[in-house]
């Protein structure tokens, strides 16, 4: 090895090190970026910046291979700020890269991802995978998928995504990647590249749950992803607002247990920052605001300000949190604890201590190394109680929440929409054809025009031929171009989880033949059935080559069947969530009527609570599968605009898959909910009976609070392991709501449970666990709690269980870990007729079921 001492440099090369060093002392001053706007020739302006085509020449960027710039079809409805450059992309049916020379450092980089029509192309179909600089971005990427799990984590309005990513680059500059799954392609709207401070990532971080132990980060080594970045109690904050970086600041409501639980806080005047080096981690607007305890009437000093997000599971995570006290001149007067996933993060915590003064800002960074941690990350706020602060109270500005790589790693692959393994036919023909026609027309733009248009004919064509083929009453899933149906639904509704589930639905359906049908059930062998209904049967078949599947075949015989079996496949083809049995396909032909569906591979819950001699669940499994399970019906009652009422919940229509997780299946009987000015659905009663909601089946007046009952009995059903209704039982003891209700009410639940549970719970998840279920079953159904109160308390269940586990465990080895004592949660009590008042009842009438 020579060392650099012995190096002779020329003046030349010592005139282009020096360039190349005060070129980089430059960029750092001055915030360089490079702005491209993919498909795009010349520049536009948009985000109040000069973005360049990358059909231009002469830039410091080369692109691997053209693929194929297309422009927007129709209108935008995309953001205004952003809708310049999302009026073109760039599409790739190999993998591309873009290779940016840039000098070493830290840059931020972000992907700009707008999936509509762009000339031939629908972006929704594209799935594909991207590499930066040795880091894999994404991988199986589908933009609409991610559109739809972030709508429905964050009940936002997004039709775009934009992901952002901290990556150190060495001198071989930037090497950007699209990579297409085998039958798709990659595509992209906007790239941006912008160096980055020095002082963004600090080394060395606190770790959670270590008394304040810092850890040596290492991110020269690893890439970074930016999952949330919000100004807690304030405004949404433009990009325009961050001088250095262009971030975009976003507001917490949605991510808040419960925003009474706090107060906001307000001072825009003098706010500095501790060091003058800080100005570039965040603009002074987000300390201008804050989330507080306050005056919120909070007796018990255990009880906290809380946010949940949603995450990547088995990654590591960096908790950036901004603080700036402005409210106190003098320290001691606001002390609390801060808590990441139910682990101490900090304790004796002072703002004004730490930052020396009142409207002084700062940020501290925490980390917390995940293995197997759920796909929720929580933090958490709460007093000292050992301290003598004069207030029970908390503070916090501002929150970032980052993803850290794992051995050169920051993808994940959703799991909660199944895309499939393969596209409709007719699509992926399309594709195909495509694709090879551009590849002959890349030597020639008039040959390229020519292919295009014809192709662009002949799948009209094809559309049509579908459309007809449709017998009266069947609506086959794919109608049309995705976005299509969504362009004006903005106006229409507030809801895009809706709209991007719809839209993604109709895409998605996988429209297979009747011989494929026939193949995959062995021509409907009686041996593959594994459930009946009025509908027909289910059967256990497998497609691909492989993959296993529930094929639901409705029978045409059974009036009420095909009703119920309408109604699913409407429900269906605007539902996607990870808590409901996914449809992948359907078929149409020779006048049957036939669903394709994800296979659940353990089957029922019921199945695994008694009557098949299946090994029992354990406790924290059965919590789970209720969380799960009311994770569903939630997303039923909020997802859309009136909700959807599934009116037949019980544990054979809750399902669970190989790894036990539980969804919620058969939407034969649902219903559309009522309108914001309505209290109920006026329709004829239908259910199970024992499970059905009392006041319902009074009235025939349908509510969501219908769904809240039949899963109270659902609970005691989990709990006690045995049939909703057995005639073979004492007469007090048949009904078992009622049997169940009048132990709970002497809070002694304990005595009728599961006897196969004995020792594998703590009596006080079992507590908690049976005052939801009696919540539930309350007479009047105002009172009782919503789904989303319903999944909160459940995740308290879960929390005392696993404290309880932990305290076991540590009693076993001697360990003094978390315990009881040590953890604080702020869940809201569900208290009776609190939920929404009604001043002038009114009802939908709808045609009665028959």
């Amino acid at each position: 090895m020579v060392a650099v001492t012995d190096v002779q440099m020329s003046p030349v090369v010592l005139a282009v090190v020096s360039i190349a060093f005060f070129s980089l002392q430059f960029l750092r001053a001055h915030g360089s970026e490079l702005l491209l706007s993919c498909g795009s020739n010349g520049t536009v302006d948009a985000d109040g910046r000069r973005w360049v085509g990358d059909m231009a020449t002469g830039g410091n960027f080369t692109l691997s291979s053209p693929g194929l710039a297309a422009p927007l079809a129709g209108k935008s409805n995309s953001d205004e700020i952003f809708r310049p450059v999302y009026s073109s992309a760039r599409f790739f049916n190999t993998a591309t890269w873009y290779t940016i020379s840039v000098l070493p450092g830290s840059y931020c980089v972000r992907l700009h991802f707008f999936p509509s029509t762009y000339g031939n192309f629908s972006a929704n179909n594209s799935v594909f995978d991207v590499t930066a600089h040795y880091y894999k971005l994404v991988s199986k990427f589908n933009v609409s998928e991610e559109i739809v799990w972030r709508n429905s984590v964050s009940n936002s309005v997004i039709n775009a995504v934009v992901k952002e990513y901290f990556i150190v680059v060495d001198a071989g500059g930037l090497k950007i990647e699209f990579d297409p799954s085998p039958g798709s392609f990659a595509f992209v709207n906007a790239i941006e590249v912008m160096l980055t401070p020095d002082n963004l990532f600090n080394d060395t971080v606190r770790k959670v749950g270590s008394a304040g132990m810092q850890l040596p980060l290492g991110l020269k080594d690893r890439g970074v992803e930016t999952m949330y970045r919000l100004n807690i109690g304030g405004p949404a904050l433009k990009s325009a607002s961050d001088q250095y970086l262009h971030r975009p600041w976003y507001t917490d409501e949605a991510f808040m247990f419960s925003t009474n639980a706090a107060q906001t806080v307000s001072n825009a005047s003098s706010i500095m920052y501790v060091s003058s080096n800080d100005s570039s981690i965040a603009p002074i607007n987000v300390y201008e605001t804050a989330r507080i305890m306050g005056n919120n009437m909070v007796v018990d000093k255990r009880f906290n300000v809380s946010w949940r997000f949603y995450v990547h599971p088995n990654f590591d995570y960096l908790v950036r949190l901004h603080f700036c006290e402005l409210v106190y001149d003098k320290p001691s007067q606001r002390i609390f604890k801060i808590y990441i996933n139910n682990k101490t993060a900090a304790e004796n915590y002072d703002v004004y201590a730490r930052a020396g003064g009142i409207n002084k800002a700062y940020h501290e960074d925490f980390f917390d190394n995940m293995t197997q941690q759920p796909d929720s990350l929580w933090l958490q706020l709460g007093a000292d109680s050992i301290t003598s602060a004069s207030g029970t109270d908390a503070l916090l500005n501002g929150l970032e929440i980052f993803k850290l790589s794992r051995n050169g790693n920051l993808a994940y692959v959703l799991g909660h929409i199944d895309m499939g393994t393969q596209r409709d036919s007719l699509k992926a023909g399309k594709k195909k054809e495509l694709w090879e026609e551009v590849g002959i027309g890349s030597a020639s733009f008039v040959a390229l025009t020519s292919v295009v248009l014809a192709s662009w004919c002949y799948i009209k064509k094809k559309r049509k031929a579908v459309k007809k083929e449709a017998p009266p009453g069947w609506h086959p899933l794919v109608l049309h171009e995705a976005m299509k149906s969504t362009t004006d639904a903005r106006a229409a509704s507030k809801s895009s989880l809706t709209r991007n589930a719809s839209s993604i639905g109709h895409r998605m359906g996988r429209r297979f033949s009747i011989a494929e049908i026939r193949a995959a059930t062995k021509n409907f062998d009686e041996s593959l059935v594994i459930g009946t209904g009025g509908f027909g049967k289910v059967y256990k078949g497998e497609i691909d080559e492989g993959t296993t599947v529930a094929i639901k075949r409705a029978n045409t015989l059974c009036g009420q069947g095909l009703k119920e079996f309408e109604t699913e496949i409407e429900m269906l083809s605007k539902l996607r969530h990870r808590h409901l049995v996914a449809m992948i396909g359907y078929c149409e032909e020779q006048k049957e009527m036939i669903l394709v569906y994800e296979y659940m591979a353990k089957g029922t819950l019921r199945s695994h609570l008694y009557g098949s001699g299946l090994p029992p669940l354990t406790w924290k499994q059965r919590i789970d599968a209720c969380i799960g399970a009311a994770r569903g019906l939630h997303y039923l009652h909020t997802g859309a605009d009136r909700g959807i009422i599934h009116r037949d919940v019980k544990t054979t229509n809750i399902l669970l898959d190989d790894n036990f997780v539980a969804k919620i299946a058969d939407f034969g009987l649902s219903k559309t909910g009522p309108t914001l000015d309505q209290t109920h659905v006026s329709t004829a009663v239908r259910g199970s009976f024992g499970y059905l909601d009392p006041e319902y089946f009074r009235r025939q007046q349908l509510t969501q609070k219908s769904d809240v009952y039949s899963f109270g009995v659902v609970l005691f059903e989990v709990a006690c392991a045995r049939p909703v209704i057995d005639p073979t039982l004492p007469k007090d003891q048949i009904n078992l709501a009622e049997w169940a209700m009048r132990w709970q009410r002497q809070r002694s639940l304990e005595a009728i449970m599961d006897p196969r549970l004995d020792g594998d719970f703590s009596s006080e998840s079992l507590k908690k666990f049976g005052e939801i279920a009696e919540k539930c079953l309350a007479d009047d159904g105002r009172s009782r709690p919503s789904m989303g109160e319903v999944l909160w308390h459940l995740e308290y269940v879960l929390q005392l269980h696993d404290a309880y586990k932990r305290n076991v465990d540590s009693e076993s080895f001697g360990s003094g870990e978390l315990g009881f004592d040590d953890m604080s949660f702020s869940l809201p009590h569900i208290r009776e007729g609190e939920e929404e008042h009604h001043s002038k009842p009114s009802s939908i009438r709808e045609e009665p079921d028959t």
